[in-house]
């Protein structure tokens, strides 16, 4: 990746928005969207600014030297973060960004993503917070609460996300007896560095999986397709293992 996606809470908060036009009337409503406040460059409390200024380079140089992180409008080169392209199910956001390469691909990524996604998508998010409790009465072990999301979650499964009325069946869900969590193991068979080669019951179970076991010389970029917060651990390996699906990764 070459930026990191993060979602900044500006609710509340000054956003500096700089410029005139159509440009900056964007930006304004972006910010005042999310609950931000529209400020002038000599707000001193701002920590992010909008620059939609013909010449912006002294803009920038200025607020960059009071620690302020900026976007400028067509100039990428210039920018600490860009704006993507926001789907909006509340509470669940879906943002497409291209680091500023195309905006126009952008937009046509999330308006192919508007027609898949159910508008009740928000609704299932929100069914789903008010159960957290239960689901720790339920499922004691965060991995057995993770494993037993995942397959309700799944594609075809009792609270798959692109079905529409997903979000009224969360308590039924939840009161069903269910498939027991059991801890599992399972192996890939590795064909190539390219993760473009996984194929999608490969990349489903490196995107599933708590633990990672791989061979010397499997490459990063395969790596980097399983969940940011599974243990990866080189083979041979004799040690103890964290809880959960287990996932041993070898050249075919």
């Amino acid at each position: 990746m070459r930026s990191l996606p993060l979602f900044h809470q500006v609710t509340g908060q000054p956003v500096i928005v700089l410029g005139e036009g159509e440009a900056a009337e964007a930006k304004r409503r972006l910010v005042e969207r999310a609950g931000g406040v529209v400020v002038g460059d000599d707000d001193r409390e701002a920590r992010l600014a909008f620059i939609t200024l013909d010449q912006p380079e002294l803009a920038t140089v200025r607020l960059r030297a009071r620690g302020v992180l900026v976007n400028v409008t067509d100039r990428p080169d210039l920018c600490d973060f860009t704006v993507p392209s926001v789907l909006d199910r509340d509470p669940v956001l879906i943002a497409v960004g291209t680091g500023g390469a195309s905006a126009g691909l952008a937009k046509h990524l999330r308006l192919r993503l508007e027609a898949l996604l159910p508008a009740s998508l928000g609704k299932l998010a929100e069914s789903l917070y008010a159960v957290r409790q239960s689901m720790r009465a339920r499922w004691p072990a965060a991995a057995d609460r993770r494993r037993a999301l995942d397959r309700a979650l799944e594609q075809g499964g009792p609270l798959d996300p692109l079905a529409d009325g997903s979000a009224s069946l969360v308590q039924t869900w939840l009161a069903s007896p269910g498939m027991p969590v059991t801890e599992t193991w399972a192996e890939l068979a590795i064909t190539s560095d390219d993760p473009d080669d996984l194929t999608l019951r490969q990349a489903r179970m490196l995107g599933s999986a708590d633990c990672i076991l791989f061979e010397p010389g499997v490459a990063p970029a395969i790596l980097d397709r399983a969940r940011a917060d599974a243990v990866r651990l080189p083979l041979p390996h004799d040690g103890p293992l964290p809880e959960g699906l287990t996932l041993v990764l070898r050249y075919a």
